[in-house]
């Protein structure tokens, strides 16, 4: 009998001892096992979860939003010099002996001003800015050179005064008209966005043109309106320009164009084409080859409700679609030549 009590006490002390209640070999080495697995599916759920973190980061979206702000400052720098130098050019121009303080928004230094031409006696009709530069190489200051479309104000200046008067040079219809003129404008920038110009302006020159560039067709030549090419450009144009027509049944499948409206025409007429590996206006049709392609330059006559013709020069792309010409594209400028190219009339 103490022996069989002995032989329990030991079979339950492994597992009752301290008051603990421990669980089988089984149990644990399954536990052991879920725990190993929990650990690897950790392992491997971490460079997953990570690249998925890099990926859905709102980089791009950040990128982004810099790059418009930094094109629209890039617009706005050009913008600001420019129109600061024509509102000071418009003040400068019509001001005057007594006047002299409408400059002073513009020029600091303007109470040392004195002007002796009468207030009012030339007007300004129209300003552009025709180049802006910076001066110092990067820095805040600017030289702008500013066209203005000036013209005197009457034959006599105000109030009897130093104005051109009937009978001097220079009178009549011609001094009436506007003379387009060229001023230097130079622009500091200063504090909080805010412009000043340093000097008066200066009157230059008009700048010297540049060489016409030569265009890629070839000489321009009279419409022949038995061409079913201009027949389609005809009716094109007037649909166009003078709301005369269905515009769409000129146009080739994927082509849109919306019509000027409303119509500022109303006629208009092909005067003349040139076209591109042509040397003397537009090829001729042998026959209307299906997916051929023509790049034309098209001189078009519109006249408006008043009865005045207007020119008007377009470049128009055709194909050709069972047996008859669409319209494929208006392009946004003509096609140029190579360099080095004759433009027509130019003597070398």
């Amino acid at each position: 009998m103490r022996r069989r009590e002995e032989r329990v006490r030991e079979e339950r002390l492994p597992a009752e001892a301290g008051g603990w209640s421990v669980a089988s070999l089984g149990a644990s080495a399954n536990a052991v096992t879920v725990m190993r697995r929990s650990m690897w599916a950790l392992l491997v759920a971490g460079p997953v979860l990570g690249v998925w973190a890099l990926l859905s980061a709102p980089a791009v979206v950040v990128s982004a939003s810099q790059s418009v702000r930094q094109d629209r400052a890039g617009a706005e720098e050009g913008a600001g010099p420019g129109g600061f130098a024509e509102l000071f050019l418009s003040a400068y121009l019509t001001a005057g002996e007594g006047t002299e303080s409408v400059l002073a928004p513009f020029l600091p230094t303007a109470r040392d001003v004195v002007l002796e031409a009468d207030a009012g006696s030339q007007t300004v009709e129209r300003l552009a800015a025709v180049k802006v530069r910076r001066a110092d190489g990067g820095g805040g200051y600017w030289s702008v050179t500013v066209a203005a479309l000036v013209k005197p104000a009457s034959d006599e200046a105000p109030g009897g005064g130093r104005g051109a008067k009937s009978g001097s040079g220079g009178t009549g219809a011609a001094s009436q008209a506007g003379v387009l003129r060229y001023f230097q404008v130079p622009v500091k920038a200063g504090k909080g966005g805010a412009w000043s110009a340093v000097a008066l302006p200066a009157e230059v020159g008009a700048p010297v043109p540049s060489r016409a560039e030569a265009l890629g067709y070839g000489s321009s030549a009279p419409a022949n309106g038995s061409d079913a090419a201009v027949q389609t450009l005809a009716g094109f144009f007037s649909a166009f320009l003078a709301g005369a027509g269905d515009l769409d049944r000129y146009l080739s499948p994927g082509t849109s164009l919306a019509p000027v409206s409303p119509p500022p025409y109303g006629r208009v007429e092909v005067v003349a084409l040139a076209e591109t590996g042509s040397p003397s206006g537009a090829v001729p049709d042998a026959g209307v080859m299906q997916g051929q392609e023509r790049q034309l330059l098209v001189d078009v006559a519109a006249t408006d409700v008043q009865g005045q013709k207007r020119p008007l020069v377009y470049a128009v792309s055709l194909v050709a679609r069972d047996g008859r010409w669409e319209i494929a594209s208006v392009e946004g400028a003509p096609v140029l030549g190579s360099p080095g190219s004759k433009q027509e009339g130019e003597v070398q």
